[in-house]
């Protein structure tokens, strides 16, 4: 595993944004894994050692805001156009014209949207628990702690408080809890823990005029997605619907949905099942 970051251009100046490559074992071929809204790379660590052994490099970014990247000056700047420039520059950096695509939530939507795109260099993708419809009542429960900036005692505390939150994520086990603790949260000066992501990311999430959330509609997204597709659905999410995830695969002829057992949003891609599922429909 290496870490690595480049230079990125923004709307008010240049930000940095962090890496983790996974060399492969393959002679070509590289994936791109970008994780969920207040997330970050490592989340994909199991998933990208399994992978290696398919590609000659995994790339897995933190998204601005979160991680090891650079937080922006300005939160107006945080948004899909950013990302999806940050994620450019990424594949540039990588030196190859064609990437696989694992996208969780978040991820998977930067990935919907650069596989839309004239030219994309996406050529296989997988939308892991997210679609073309994002339910407004989903967005309202993302907003309860997307932006907050609780502080932990203890890194136990941490753990403690992912496992309330994410526990959708599905059945972890002890030691995956804990990596998803120690790669979520950094120390401050005082000694106390605070979650590792800028909360300023929260500026996207706007109510309508009667303080609800609407519902996303990103059919016309969808629709000019050519690429074959992959979409993982946890049978218990609220972010991604049974009927979202059929009429997806109905208007898509390249498009295959698979429902991930046990799981809500979103499905963490820890488990041996779940990491088979993907490396045999990004091999076919």
């Amino acid at each position: 595993m290496e870490k690595n970051n480049f230079l990125s251009l923004g709307p008010h100046g240049f930000h940095r944004v962090a890496y983790v490559l996974w060399p492969g074992f393959n002679v070509s071929g590289c994936c791109v894994c970008v994780h969920g809204l207040t997330r970050n790379a490592r989340d994909f660590d199991i998933l990208a050692q399994a992978l290696g052994a398919d590609y000659a490099a995994v790339a897995c970014p933190d998204i601005v805001g979160r991680g090891c990247s650079d937080r922006l000056e300005r939160p107006e700047d945080y948004g899909y156009p950013q990302y999806m420039a940050d994620m450019a520059a990424l594949i540039a950096r990588l030196g190859v014209e064609r990437v696989d695509w694992v996208g969780t939530s978040m991820g998977g939507l930067i990935g919907m949207m650069l596989a839309a795109q004239p030219g994309s260099p996406i050529r296989r993708l997988v939308l892991n628990d997210i679609g073309a419809v994002i339910p407004g009542k989903a967005l309202e429960r993302l907003a309860e702690y997307v932006g907050k900036a609780p502080f932990f005692e203890s890194m136990q505390e941490v753990e403690t408080y992912l496992r309330r939150v994410h526990g959708s994520f599905g059945t972890l086990d002890d030691a995956q809890w804990a990596h998803l603790a120690r790669h979520s949260a950094r120390r401050g000066d005082d000694g106390r823990w605070t979650l590792n992501y800028d909360p300023a990311i929260a500026q996207g999430f706007v109510r309508n005029g009667e303080g609800r959330f609407d519902d996303v509609d990103l059919w016309a997204l969808w629709d000019r997605v050519r690429c074959p597709t992959l979409i993982l659905r946890g049978e218990r999410s609220d972010i991604l619907s049974a009927d979202c995830a059929r009429e997806m695969v109905a208007r898509n002829a390249c498009a295959q949905w698979v429902e991930i057992p046990n799981t809500g949003h979103a499905p963490a891609l820890m488990a041996a099942e779940q990491i088979a599922t993907v490396r045999a429909w990004l091999k076919k």
